[in-house]
């Protein structure tokens, strides 16, 4: 089985705001490397990267390394996955989902 990671890349805070700007629709899977949820969901993230090629990017946020960006969107607890539309946050998914929650909410922006 081959897999896409390529597709779907770990950023900094630095980057955060540019892809914000950038990106029609960005979805940022909040992740730690200790997190057994958000090992369940990186395929899902994976997969709706491929799936959405071209029209969403995907991309991943270390909360270990990124506090501040973690802690700005309010947020307590991982996996949690936001979608954002034109810059603006649309959806956050909180905790592990049915891949079909999250490709719903995206399919809504296209």
């Amino acid at each position: 089985m081959s897999t896409n990671t390529d597709l779907v890349s770990y950023i900094q805070e630095s980057e955060f705001e540019t892809l914000l700007n950038e990106e029609k629709i960005l979805v940022v899977d909040f992740t730690a490397t200790w997190c057994g949820p958000c090992r369940i969901i990186a395929p899902l993230m994976d997969q709706i990267a491929q799936e959405y090629q071209g029209s969403v990017k995907v991309v991943k946020v270390d909360v270990d390394s990124n506090k501040p960006l973690f802690k700005k969107f309010g947020l307590r607890g991982i996996p949690a996955v936001l979608i954002f539309k034109d810059g603006e946050l649309v959806e956050t998914i909180v905790g592990v989902s049915p891949y079909e929650k999250f490709t719903s909410a995206i399919s809504e922006l296209i």
